[in-house]
């Protein structure tokens, strides 16, 4: 990364434009155009045939996982494949997973798509997505996102928790980089402060995308400039904005659509491969059956309408995802009520878990959870980790860590959160032995106590 931020600008964009080239052969090639076609013919089928789509993909799921998983083919060694149903499999834990990940593989690293992922709870991961897996998922995404006009190659404005920009860059005031053959340009969610956010809003009023995607916590504040300083968004560029990664509040819908003269349209997944929600134009969330197994459950493993989330995700071939707890909650819409927007997939009400929080850094203003859940990134040992906020100049940050945790590993850990804070913040690390929940038996991320001061 070093190397590539000393380059001219002009050739990082051309190394970036050639990267997303690369990586997008992947994604669109092979069986993407089939997928495409059968999940745009399957939007309006009705439950009971989308149900019937759903069963049978399970039961493949589960013949393949059984045939070609050893984490699994030892968990039911004692049952015959053709007898295994979905209730035979415990409830799968993230630290479970994240141990086991090795004996989860069926597809080598080399042979699919890497995914790592820090993950709201702070607990690092890495999962392998077989190139087929990829495929289905974007064009179950680009299904969801096609509805609104997008498409491959449609100028967007993309937020997302890369860490993009040189010394050079911020002295310039540039906090963006731009594929210019895809059209996409990147903005830092790193310098989104108030000594930089004009900066953003002039060039996004410029450059006029049509779709933004990202991290809503760091697109509101931009929001916020603009209104506050009677700076207007012109009307009529944005045609609909994706958030990702985390809530969203019916305040910072109503501020951001206000501003961009846009709607948002939210989903919900995972790094990890989970199973897809997808906002219609009517504003209701729908549990894409096709995509996998939702059960809400409580804390007695019962079926509930509202509770914790453990999903079984028919695009994780690479990594099997069997009854696992995903770390979130949902409430599911108890009414049979038909959406008016067509889709006969049930609906959920709200989802809850993903803790809309920040920390905050003098020199580079509010860290989004988004950011501060992939600091993880890239580091081994880390099992679990806490954020707290108790100064302005200063973070405390609790680690459980394992025997693979060393030196290099807390390095990058430090390095990861210097992109995030910049130079001047404190950093106080403590190796605990565990970081309890919350009285709700929630685990809390991140610990603002200062946010009466910001």
């Amino acid at each position: 990364m070093i190397k590539f931020l000393v380059l001219p600008v002009i050739l990082q964009n051309l190394i970036i434009s050639i990267y997303n080239f690369i990586s997008y052969q992947k994604r669109y090639g092979g069986k993407y155009g089939h997928y495409l076609v059968e999940y745009s013919k399957n939007q309006k089928l009705p439950l009971i045939e989308l149900e019937k789509i759903q069963k049978r993909k399970l039961k493949d799921f589960i013949s393949f996982t059984l045939d070609n998983s050893n984490y699994y083919i030892d968990l039911l060694k004692d049952k015959k494949n053709d007898e295994v149903c979905i209730d035979d499999f415990p409830i799968l834990k993230k630290d479970d997973l994240r141990k086991n990940v090795k004996s989860f593989l069926t597809i080598d690293k080399k042979g699919g798509i890497v995914s790592k992922t820090g993950g709201t709870t702070g607990t690092s991961l890495e999962v392998v997505f077989t190139k087929d897996d990829m495929q289905e998922r974007f064009a179950m995404l680009d299904t969801f996102r096609k509805k609104q006009g997008y498409k491959l190659g449609k100028k967007t404005a993309w937020f997302s928790g890369k860490s993009l920009l040189s010394v050079r860059d911020i002295k310039r005031n540039i906090f963006w980089k731009t594929d210019y053959l895809y059209k996409v340009r990147y903005y830092s969610t790193f310098h989104i402060n108030p000594k930089y956010i004009r900066f953003y809003l002039n060039n996004l009023i410029k450059f006029k995308p049509e779709f933004f995607v990202g991290f809503p916590s760091s697109i509101v504040e931009i929001a916020r400039f603009g209104l506050i300083n009677n700076i207007p968004f012109p009307k009529g560029i944005v045609k609909a904005i994706f958030p990702t990664a985390e809530t969203i509040t019916k305040e910072l819908r109503s501020e951001i659509e206000s501003y961009f003269h846009a709607k948002m349209y939210d989903q919900y997944a995972s790094s990890e491969g989970a199973p897809f929600i997808f906002e219609c134009d009517e504003g209701n969330l729908h549990l894409e059956l096709q995509s996998g197994i939702f059960e809400v459950l409580d804390n007695e493993d019962k079926p509930t309408s509202s509770g914790r989330l453990v999903v079984t995700s028919f695009t994780t071939h690479g990594t099997p995802l069997i009854r696992y707890d995903i770390g979130d909650n949902i409430i599911l819409n108890t009414d049979k009520k038909v959406c008016g927007c067509g889709n006969r997939n049930p609906t959920v009400k709200e989802i809850l878990g993903r803790i809309d929080d920040f920390i905050y850094s003098p020199e580079n203003g509010k860290i989004n959870l988004g950011n501060i859940s992939n600091a993880a990134k890239g580091t081994v040992g880390i099992k679990k980790f806490q954020v707290v906020q108790n100064l302005l100049d200063q973070i405390d940050i609790k680690i459980v860590i394992d025997e693979e945790f060393n030196e290099k590993s807390k390095k990058k850990f430090l390095e990861n959160w210097n992109d995030r804070l910049g130079k001047k913040m404190k950093i106080q690390l403590f190796e605990v032995d565990k970081i309890p929940v919350e009285k709700s038996g929630k685990f809390r991320l991140v610990k603002n106590n200062i946010k009466d001061r910001i």
